[in-house]
């Protein structure tokens, strides 16, 4: 413990002051016998000389640790020994089975219900006089991590059998209603899961409805009111006026929820750590690292996250560099 709190300071001093004066002195001694030489070869050399600290930041904390956690994907739990692709069958198959259809769940069921609320919450706020006030109100949540935010709702979840004060609110007010029992949310496999769902649902609305509700409010107000005196109704002017110049906008919203539900992690963790069948990927591969320490393993669902957040990134850089380009 002496030998951590003494090492703390040097890693602080380390950080935040030897790191950035040897990249300044690098920096400004290179730059300077570069414009020494002069000449073309000079002038070509010194872009890449000034990205050079950039990408070898990149190379150490991303590209590194990655082609390491591809090549652990094919050892054995201690890493010690070629184990071929026997980590990514165990990935699909037995319980990854159950682990997969939960995050399969995720992905279909949380995208939706985000961009649909949010939808919901741009257009409609977008013709009310008090907008502000109701979209802070909506944002308000992203102000709350989602660990803490997860803390909340496992309180809101709350159950005590029958015959006992519910400590919970859901529970308090359901058996308000005569003849119903107090339910088990976070351990009913019927509803576990889409209790956490709204959990995720109600931590990114804020920002989503934010995206959606600028892109609602650049559609052309010439457009809705000539449809309008066409005798155009609010449904019709939404899915033909509205939704095809937000498009853009949705898909960044989607693309953007599937990531975060490919890798959700917190909400799950903190809530039901994986219980009541509702373990997800990210959560197994938490739980086979440093639990089972079982490093083959879990480099093997890290590496299919990645593969399958692939082409979800490249959908979402495209959309993106079409925005900017408009």
């Amino acid at each position: 413990m002496n030998a951590l709190m003494t090492s703390v300071p040097a890693l602080i001093v380390i950080g935040a002051v030897a790191i950035p004066v040897v990249v300044y002195l690098f920096l400004g001694v290179g730059d300077r016998m570069l414009r020494l030489l002069g000449g073309k070869s000079a002038r070509l050399a010194r872009p890449w000389f000034w990205l050079l600290v950039p990408l070898a930041v990149v190379g150490i904390i991303l590209v590194y640790p990655m082609i390491e956690t591809i090549v652990s994907a094919f050892r054995n739990a201690q890493g010690d020994a070629w184990l071929g692709l026997g980590n990514f069958a165990w990935a699909f198959g037995g319980q990854m089975r159950g682990v997969l259809g939960n995050n399969l769940l995720w992905l279909i069921v949380f995208p939706l219900g985000t961009v649909l609320l949010a939808l919901i919450v741009a257009v409609l706020f977008d013709r009310v006089r008090y907008e502000r006030f109701a979209m802070t109100l909506v944002v308000l949540p992203t102000a709350i991590s989602f660990a803490a935010g997860s803390i909340i709702w496992r309180q809101i979840y709350e159950y005590q059998p029958a015959g006992r004060d519910q400590t919970g609110l859901l529970n308090a007010l359901w058996t308000l209603i005569p003849g119903t029992k107090p339910l088990a949310w976070l351990q009913t496999g019927a509803v576990n899961n889409y209790c956490l769902i709204f959990v995720g649902v109600w931590s990114s609305l804020g920002v989503a409805a934010l995206i959606l509700s600028a892109a609602v409010k650049s559609v052309p107000g010439e457009l809705v009111e000539a449809a309008r005196l066409d005798g155009a109704g609010e449904w019709r002017i939404f899915f033909s006026i509205t939704l095809p110049h937000i498009t853009g906008a949705v898909l960044v919203v989607i693309t953007t929820e599937l990531i975060f539900a490919l890798k959700i992690f917190d909400i799950v963790y903190v809530m039901t750590n994986g219980n009541f069948n509702t373990n997800t990927v990210a959560n197994q591969m938490y739980f086979e690292l440093f639990s089972s320490q079982d490093l083959g393993r879990a480099s093997a669902i890290a590496v299919v996250l990645l593969v399958v957040a692939i082409p979800i990134m490249v959908i979402n850089i495209r959309q993106f560099r079409a925005e900017r380009s408009r």
